[in-house]
């Protein structure tokens, strides 16, 4: 039987870091290497932690933190950040303006959702806003757990953005961003076993069909889905906490 994993909880903290490099990983993505004494103490334990960037004029957005490197030796330890340079929103100007030097501070994680358990296949989808969770997703789940992903792209290039490893284990399927594609990928799987967990996370308004199909017509209970809304068209800076589906809302 598959049980969420427990929530561990980390202490509040802010931190003022400083931008040790950029490094452009695809044509929509960015990463941003943040160091500091301040980082020491790090914790990020769950695929789908968040960190909250602190922008200017109060702004804030919520971010996975891809990969942490503790200190070595005489090194200062680093965090890398990845970000979708969509549109003109505050978050993508800054990743595309910030320079190394440049100082930057961040809050959280304040939780982590570690993996579930007693699962033995654990299906992903995401598009690009989700995509590096996605890839934390594939680095934790153990070699036993057999893992399918699906990703939505605007631009096929993008798909560089995952490393190749990551790619084939997780048996990536692409699917070009159509109205309903990533419903039709997962729907087309047939019915689920109670050895499966599902998660995806991408525009809140588009997960609202698939979460309906796992949730009410294949009856999968809450303990094998995690559905995350991370951002919804015309809603700026949302929180992926809050419902996807107001009407039908988690039991």
């Amino acid at each position: 039987m598959i049980e969420r994993g427990p929530l561990v909880r980390h202490d509040p903290i802010v931190r003022t870091l400083t931008i040790a490099g950029t490094t452009d990983l695809s044509p929509g993505f960015r990463r941003i290497t943040l160091t500091g004494t301040e980082l020491e103490g790090f914790t990020s334990l769950g695929p789908a932690d968040h960190v909250k960037i602190l922008l200017r004029d109060g702004e804030r957005r919520d971010y996975t933190p891809r990969t942490f490197r503790p200190p070595a030796n005489d090194t200062l330890a680093e965090l890398d950040i990845d970000f979708f340079l969509h549109g003109d929103g505050p978050a993508a100007a800054w990743a595309q303006g910030v320079r190394e030097g440049d100082e930057a501070r961040i809050a959280g994680p304040r939780g982590s959702h570690l993996l579930p358990t007693g699962a033995n296949r654990i299906v992903l989808g995401a598009d690009e806003s989700s995509l590096p969770a996605f890839g934390r997703w594939i680095e934790m789940v153990p070699e036993d757990v057999e893992i399918l992903g699906f990703v939505e792209l605007d631009n096929p290039s993008d798909a560089a953005y995952l490393d190749p490893e990551h790619v084939h284990r997780a048996r990536v399927v692409w699917l070009d961003k159509a109205d309903g594609a990533l419903e039709r990928a997962i729907r087309a799987l047939g019915p689920l076993d109670d050895a499966t967990f599902v998660w995806v996370a991408g525009e809140a308004t588009t997960l609202i069909p698939i979460r309906r199909y796992l949730r009410r017509e294949l009856g999968l209970p809450r303990n094998q889905v995690k559905i995350d809304g991370y951002w919804k068209t015309g809603e700026a800076n949302r929180d992926h906490h809050a419902p996807i589906d107001p009407d039908d809302p988690e039991d």
